[in-house]
């Protein structure tokens, strides 16, 4: 059994277990252990292959013979549960020597991981709140996330704020309305119109000219942009991709140079990177498919935003460039060839980024934050096609593409090189200024007999004091002196109605032992 479990996972040889030393786990195993304490390992380590990075777990006997408590760590609740029954059967696998197919228990936490946890950008605003000790709440399954508490709570989703102006998203979203107030204010900015059929197509090409770009009017994340465009039947067919993800498209003037993306929080210039497509170059021996295959081999490259870069993956974009190049994956390219596998330079489609913040010309960095005022947003992503950023954008040819409301962070925490910025501060900075508090007063009290008496009693002296106070016992939730919930409302969920709740100045929480004990006590 041990070194079928050894063989299973060389990996667990990290687990030192209370020998304190690597391969302690391994020592317990061969002198005889519970075989709940190897379930609780097995359960770390296939959520640690799957990208969680799981270490705290305990297994106690219990008065019943072959009957254990095992407690595990987890990121993800839904992650926790899998890997519980799948830790079981691969025991169960391991015992009977049967084949186990433990790379789909993998790949299925690792999809688990992907659709519950907060994605990069939310999680490192959370992240540095809580370096900052401001609590926080989960609103829903998406990025919908609370910081502190009561009247004192902020809001975000993604890396829109609950300061950011909804007129401005708006106007961010709609290419064309960004376009035309960023050029009234003489920003360069490419020439180009929004087209709705192919008639509009064919006088917009005749007043630029070739080559053009075209993109869907309201896209995002790349999505259905088809860039160097050079002749009708490309342009149609660029336009009929985009058409897929909104009825208006942008056929504008193709701006060759580099992808640049700026970050403006607050409306101060805080980071810089250049994008780079996912891409292959070529080495005179492998097909495009093995230079894939390399690529992702790179320990950096992750499904999902599980890893610093996405590994990339051949779809239709990918099949369109190989298509109009004539190629196909099982191509070999010639040594030192190039070729992008993707139109846009997204991290979520592969792409790399270079962190460039200290070489911005300051000419660029009045520009951008001039933009940021010129939109209204207070977090903004701006991208710029130019050369470089070292000299200002308007003598070196190049123009503002796009302005991004909920930019995403990862390129700027995590670029592929160059330093990492944490531009998560900022954000907080900007929610929490100097002096503001994220949280309210809050008194809770537990014990045997009185409890609801006392936090009557407590609840009253506190709106005797002229705060807005919710309170929880065992008769309900109050708000105000206003009943929201009847019945026995002593646990964690019920606390965390009264601090979710933005006209609460104070809270007093009755907190029943058993809910304690089952659940925690929910602030």
């Amino acid at each position: 059994f041990g070194e079928r479990l050894e063989a299973m996972f060389p990996t667990m040889f990290e687990h030192r277990c209370s020998e304190g030393a690597p391969g302690g786990f391994f020592s317990r195993v061969k002198h005889g252990t519970w075989m709940g304490h190897v379930i609780e390992h097995i359960a770390l380590e296939i959520q640690t292959l799957a990208g969680m990075d799981c270490g705290f777990g305990r297994t106690r006997q219990t008065s019943a013979p072959g009957v254990y408590h095992v407690v595990f760590s987890y990121f993800e609740e839904k992650a926790g549960i899998f890997a519980a029954r799948s830790a079981v059967a691969v025991a169960e696998a391991l015992i009977n020597n049967t084949v186990y197919d433990l790379a789909a228990d993998i790949q299925t936490l690792r999809e688990i991981r992907e659709e519950e946890r907060l994605g990069p950008s939310t999680g490192s605003i959370v992240e540095e709140a809580e370096k900052r000790k401001i609590p926080w709440i989960r609103l829903n399954r998406r990025s919908l996330v609370q910081l502190g508490y009561g009247k004192n709570q902020r809001r975000i989703q993604a890396t829109v704020a609950s300061t950011t102006s909804n007129i401005a998203v708006e106007i961010a979203c709609d290419k064309e309305d960004t376009k035309n107030l960023l050029d009234a204010a003489q920003i360069p900015v490419p020439k180009g119109y929004v087209v709705y059929d192919e008639a509009d197509l064919k006088s917009t090409i005749d007043k630029i000219g070739y080559p053009v770009i075209t993109k869907p009017l309201d896209g995002n994340h790349g999505k259905g942009v088809t860039t160097n465009l050079r002749n009708w039947d490309d342009a149609v067919a660029g336009m009929n991709a985009a058409k897929k993800y909104s009825r208006a498209v942008i056929c504008e003037k193709y701006i060759t140079g580099r992808d640049h993306r700026v970050l403006v929080i607050n409306y101060k210039f805080v980071a810089a990177a250049l994008r780079t497509p996912a891409a292959v170059t070529g080495d005179g021996k492998s097909s495009i498919q093995q230079l894939i295959d390399k690529v992702n081999s790179d320990p950096r490259r992750g499904y999902g935003h599980e890893k610093v870069l996405t590994a990339i993956k051949v779809d239709d974009q990918t099949e369109n460039i190989l298509v109009k190049k004539n190629y196909t994956l099982q191509t070999v390219l010639a040594a030192g060839e190039e070729l992008w596998l993707k139109p846009t330079a997204n991290l979520s489609t592969g792409g790399t980024a270079t962190d460039v913040t200290d070489l911005v010309h300051p000419s660029n960095v009045f520009m951008c934050e001039r933009i940021a005022r010129i939109i209204g947003l207070d977090i903004c992503g701006i991208d710029i096609m130019a050369d470089n950023l070292t000299e200002p954008v308007a003598e070196n040819g190049g123009a503002i593409l796009e302005v991004n409301a909920a930019p995403g962070f990862r390129m700027h925490l995590d670029p592929t090189e160059g330093i990492g910025r944490n531009v998560a501060e900022p954000v907080i900075d900007m929610l929490y200024p100097p002096g503001a508090s994220a949280r309210i007063p809050i008194i809770a009290i537990s014990g045997t007999n009185g409890k609801t008496t006392t936090t009557r009693l407590i609840a009253h002296i506190v709106k005797q004091m002229g705060y807005k106070v919710g309170f929880t016992t065992t008769e309900g939730v109050y708000i105000q002196n206003q009943m929201m919930m009847q019945g026995d409302c002593t646990g964690p969920v019920s606390a965390e109605f009264v601090l979710k709740d933005p006209t609460v100045e104070y809270a007093v929480l009755e907190c029943a032992r058993g809910g304690i004990l089952r659940a925690g006590l929910g602030f």
